[in-house]
């Protein structure tokens, strides 16, 4: 368990600092409003089942959409009642276009925004953020991968100090996270009723058993050594939305001030530290593959600039300059970038 330090190696607590990207639409902070999407999307996730929103029913064997079979209506021509082009016209229209057109708007909401699925909606990704939060409490770092403790200080001049007590949080959330997505994956398969029935009496039969084990499992391991990781480099629909942003070089991006890069020495490199995928958000946009548009880095940047009277050096790019962040190549932006000042190194 770490000591408590005193207020002479941690310095004055600082008043938490703000500025002009911390509030949003109706006043609202950003992410809170990130927040707000997260947990709504979240709670989507969990009882699109039970409400028949969304799900495979295996027991009737197609989708069930808003409380009505989705088939690609095969039945009649399977039975003599419809001719082979009435069902190649059904395939068309209730399997192709509707695949087409939720991938089509995730792709062009990607290539226009960025991966705003992930950073603003995705339940995996808000799960990744709270172990995050809470395993930083445990041993000051984000991921059990990260070489360095992140600094107790945040952008907002609050500390977070580590305390191994916290690993009694940590485990328990895993656990629980890795058991809900089980459960809630099967009742995307099966009639939840049946599923929270099963459970609730301890009625479970084989084959449910075996797959909430193995699932819960898989998930814990993912949850508590992946996360990140397998947003990284092994979530399909990340990866394809990344694609898609890398395209158009016009598409919003997180912009740095690079002529204005010696202003990095007055902070500890926030931005660098809240980025919950662990990128280097002053880096150019090639070597940002990942990025989930979060925005985290820009508040932390306008957090510690609060008081630099020429404003933040991250902010949301469009257009003309998000297309010349675009075209930055790592070495070119290197020659711009000016050393970091020892006290930077240091806490970074």
């Amino acid at each position: 368990m770490a000591a408590p330090q005193t207020q002479a190696l941690t310095g004055p607590r600082v008043a938490p600092a703000t500025g002009k990207n911390t509030t949003g639409l109706l006043g609202i902070r950003v992410q809170r409003w990130r927040q707000i999407t997260q947990t709504g999307f979240f709670l989507l996730f969990i009882l699109s089942p039970v409400f028949d929103i969304f799900r495979l029913d295996l027991n009737v064997k197609h989708f069930i959409f808003f409380g009505l079979d989705w088939t690609l209506g095969l039945d009649d021509f399977l039975a003599g009642r419809a001719t082979a082009a009435q069902a190649s016209l059904n395939i068309v229209l209730r399997g192709f276009l509707p695949l087409l057109g939720i991938g089509g708007t995730l792709i062009y909401v990607s290539w226009k925004w960025g991966r705003l699925y992930c950073g603003w909606l995705c339940p995996h990704f808000s799960v990744v953020e709270t172990i995050n939060r809470t395993l930083r409490r445990a041993i000051g770092k984000q991921s059990l991968w990260d070489k360095k403790r992140i600094p107790a200080r945040n952008p907002d001049g609050s500390q977070t100090q580590h305390d191994a007590i916290w690993w009694f949080a940590v485990i328990p959330l895993v656990i629980c996270c890795a058991m809900l997505w089980a459960v809630v994956l099967l009742t995307y398969l099966l009639p939840p009723a049946e599923i929270y029935g099963n459970i609730w009496h301890w009625t479970l039969t084989r084959n449910q058993t075996v797959f909430l084990s193995a699932a819960s499992i898989a998930f814990f391991v993912e949850f508590m050594f992946a996360r990140h990781l397998f947003c990284r480099y092994a979530c399909a629909v990340g990866f394809f939305q990344s694609l898609a942003w890398m395209a158009n070089d016009k598409a919003m991006v997180v912009g740095f001030k690079r002529e204005r890069a010696k202003d990095c020495s007055t902070c500890f490199s926030a931005c660098d530290h809240v980025c919950p995928m662990r990128l280097n958000p002053r880096n150019v946009k090639r070597m940002m593959f990942a990025c989930v548009q979060c925005g985290q880095c820009v508040d932390a940047c306008d957090q510690t600039q609060a008081n630099n009277p020429n404003g933040q050096l991250l902010d949301w790019v469009h257009e003309l300059r998000a297309e010349s962040e675009a075209a930055f190549n790592v070495s070119a932006a290197r020659t711009i970038m000016i050393k970091r000042a020892p006290s930077e190194t240091k806490e970074a």
